[in-house]
C-alpha cells in the first residue's frame, strides 16, 4: 500500500533542496516526522512469543498532528468527550468560509487570518443568537478549522457544531429553544461576520493586502440541521488530529506522478486526481498549521471557563448527561499484544533506541 511517508522519503529530499530556504519550520518538521513515523528512526520495542519463538518489532509513532498514521486513539477519545458534553436538543452545523480573493493573504499570514476567522465568526453567531427573534440566549459552539478542499486545494473554513437553543439572560435561568429546523438566518449572519472580520483586520498591518472588492461581495455561510449532532461529531473527529489526506486515498505512484481519490462535492461520486510529486507535496504542506495553533475552540456555554453554565443547562432541560469522562475512561486501554503466528500473548523483550541517521533504504522504498 502506498503511504504518504513513502512519497516524502522518495521526493522529499529534492523538494527540500529546491525550497528549503523558503520552507516554514513547521513544514520541515512535519515532513521529517512523517518520514520517520513507525521506523527504527524513532526507536521502539521488541516483543517475543515464548510459545513459538517469534519476535516482533514495534516502532514508535511520531505523534505529529499532521501524520495520517497517528493519533487515531486520540480522535476517538475526543469524540467520546464531546458526546459526554452533548445536550439533548437538536443540533446545527454552521460553516464559515473566506472569499477566494482572501486566500492568498491567508496562506501568507496563517496564524493572523485563522485567528480572525475564528473570532469574527464566533462573535457574529453569538451576537445574532442573542436576538429574541431567533434564539434569545447564550449559545454554545464547538469550532473546528479546516483548510482544505477534497482535492487538497486551499480552502480555509470553520465548522461549528451548535445546539439549537441557548441559556436565557442571567437571573432568569431558563432555556430558550430554537426552532427544530431553523437556527439563524444566514444572510444577516454573513454580513455581520464580514463586518467583524473587516474591523478586526483593519487593526492589523495586513488590511491593505486585501483587495477592496472583498468587502462588498457576499461571504458564504451555511447552516444546516444535523439532528442529534452525533453524525456531525463523527464527521469532525478524524480531522482534529490529522490533516487533509489519509493513506487509504492514495492509489498509484508512477514515476513522479501521484494519484489519489476524493469525493466530488457536486455529484457525490469518487474521482481520481493525479499530481506531480512536487505539486502534491506543496498542496499537502499548505495545510500544515503553525506551531502551537489551536484548531479546535469552544465558545459560550461550552468554553472551559463557563462549564458551570453547562451544568445549569442540563438541569433546566431536565436530563442529566455525563458531565465528563473520568481520566481513567479517557485514557487509551492497553491491549494485550498477540502473536500473529500462534495467537498467544507476546512478552516485552527490550527497547530499541532511535537511530540518529536514517536507514540506507529510506530513499529507495521497497519495490521501487
Amino acid at each position: 500500500m502506498i503511504e504518504l511517508a513513502e512519497i516524502f522519503r522518495r521526493y522529499g529530499p529534492a523538494y527540500r533542496e529546491k525550497y528549503g530556504l523558503r520552507m516554514l519550520p513547521s513544514h520541515r518538521r512535519a515532513m521529517r516526522d512523517i518520514e520517520r513515523c513507525r521506523t527504527e528512526g524513532l526507536g521502539g520495542h521488541v516483543f517475543h512469543c515464548p510459545n513459538c519463538g517469534r519476535k516482533q518489532y514495534s516502532y514508535h509513532s511520531c505523534k505529529n498532528r499532521h501524520c495520517p498514521k497517528c493519533q487515531r486513539e486520540e480522535a476517538q477519545e475526543w469524540l467520546e468527550r464531546q458526546q459526554a458534553m452533548k445536550l439533548p436538543v437538536p443540533y446545527f452545523l454552521l460553516t464559515f468560509t473566506l472569499p477566494e480573493a482572501m486566500r492568498g493573504v491567508a496562506r501568507r499570514n496563517q496564524k493572523t487570518i485563522y485567528n480572525l476567522l475564528f473570532r469574527a465568526s464566533a462573535a457574529a453567531t453569538q451576537q445574532l443568537a442573542r436576538d429574541p427573534r431567533f434564539v434569545g440566549g447564550r449559545i454554545g459552539m464547538i469550532g473546528v478549522l479546516h483548510t482544505w478542499s477534497r482535492d487538497l486545494g486551499y480552502h480555509p473554513h470553520v465548522h461549528y457544531l451548535v445546539p439549537g437553543g441557548g441559556l436565557a439572560e442571567e437571573g432568569r435561568e431558563s432555556w430558550a429553544q430554537s426552532r427544530k429546523s431553523f437556527f439563524l438566518p444566514v444572510k444577516p449572519l454573513s454580513v455581520l461576520y464580514r463586518a467583524k472580520f473587516r474591523d478586526a483586520l483593519r487593526r492589523s498591518d495586513r488590511f491593505e493586502e486585501v483587495p477592496s472588492q472583498v468587502w462588498i461581495q457576499n461571504w458564504v455561510v451555511h447552516c444546516q440541521a444535523v439532528g442529534s449532532g452525533v453524525a456531525a461529531l463523527k464527521y469532525l473527529a478524524p480531522y482534529i488530529f490529522r490533516v487533509a489526506l489519509t493513506n487509504r486515498r492514495l492509489h498509484r505512484l508512477t514515476g513522479d506522478q501521484i494519484t489519489f481519490s476524493y469525493r466530488d462535492s457536486g455529484s457525490g461520486g469518487i474521482r481520481l486526481r493525479t499530481l506531480g510529486a512536487e505539486e502534491f507535496i506543496r498542496r499537502f504542506l499548505q495545510h500544515v498549521l503553525p506551531k502551537g495553533f489551536v484548531k479546535v475552540r469552544y465558545y459560550g456555554i461550552f468554553s472551559p471557563g463557563k462549564r458551570r453554565l453547562l451544568a445549569l443547562v442540563r438541569r433546566l432541560l431536565g436530563r442529566f448527561c455525563a458531565a465528563t469522562l473520568s481520566r481513567h475512561q479517557a485514557q487509551r486501554k492497553q491491549r494485550e499484544r498477540k502473536c500473529p503466528v500462534c495467537g498467544k500473548e507476546m512478552h516485552w523483550l527490550r527497547s530499541l533506541q532511535p537511530r540518529v541517521r536514517p536507514p540506507p533504504n529510506w530513499l529507495v522504498p521497497e519495490g521501487a
